[in-house]
């Protein structure tokens, strides 16, 4: 599945405040196999109606999967319709306050990882080319630089004649591995702005409550 916005995930995890809603997605999610409406109203003790309302809200949230299949072996005229069954989706959704993207984080790694095993290359420059053209697709995905750092967790603000980063999306991971997670910081942005050729430059300036990246408007004639 492609990445959800913040709004999306928010959504989601929002649809099961209602207590049927949860109590349909709870008796989905350990069924050993997918369940069909009628099978959800007997469990609940519900209208097969309302079974079905709350299963195709839990499946439009990206919550259940659904699949269509006949539960007989009969064929042709007569058959009837194939059932629609649904099952807890294997994708995760994930939200919180501020917004952090570790899921981002660990992809990187562990992909930069991967190839510096694999090819006997430096971590280190592996990871920071890893990030660097993860920050690329981003914006090639998302040409407008303010809606890509949003959406990847940073809360840009104008300031001092370019940009501050209220948030960093790998919050706990800086704290405890700083160098690196900054270096992956710096790389994924860079990779950003120069992927939808924003006029910043960002660098290294670690501050109080905001991502160790700052994106200073870069000087005239600067690549």
């Amino acid at each position: 599945m492609a990445h959800r916005s913040r709004t999306e995930r928010i959504a989601s995890v929002a649809a099961l405040d209602d207590a049927t809603t949860r109590a349909v997605f709870d008796f989905v999610t350990p069924a050993a196999g997918p369940l069909t409406r009628d099978a959800v109203a007997a469990g609940l003790g519900v209208s097969r109606r309302i079974a079905a309302a709350h299963l195709d809200k839990l499946a439009e949230q990206g919550l259940l999967s659904v699949e269509f299949r006949r539960l007989h072996d009969r064929t042709g005229p007569g058959a009837g319709r194939p059932a629609k069954l649904y099952r807890r989706a294997a994708d995760e959704v994930a939200v919180s306050v501020p917004d952090r993207r570790y899921e981002l984080a660990a992809d990187l790694l562990a992909a930069a990882v991967a190839e510096a095993i694999e090819t006997g290359g430096d971590v280190g420059e592996t990871v920071r080319r890893t990030a660097y053209d993860a920050g690329l697709a981003i914006t090639a995905a998302s040409p407008d630089l303010l809606e890509a750092l949003v959406e990847t967790g940073y809360e840009p603000r104008e300031e001092d004649a370019g940009l501050v980063l209220a948030n960093c999306p790998f919050h706990r991971l800086a704290q405890r591995y700083t160098e690196l997670v900054c270096g992956l910081n710096l790389h994924l942005l860079r990779g950003m702005t120069d992927g939808c050729a924003a006029a910043y430059s960002p660098v290294l300036d670690p501050g109080a409550e905001r991502c160790c990246v700052r994106l200073p408007a870069a000087v005239r004639g600067e690549a």
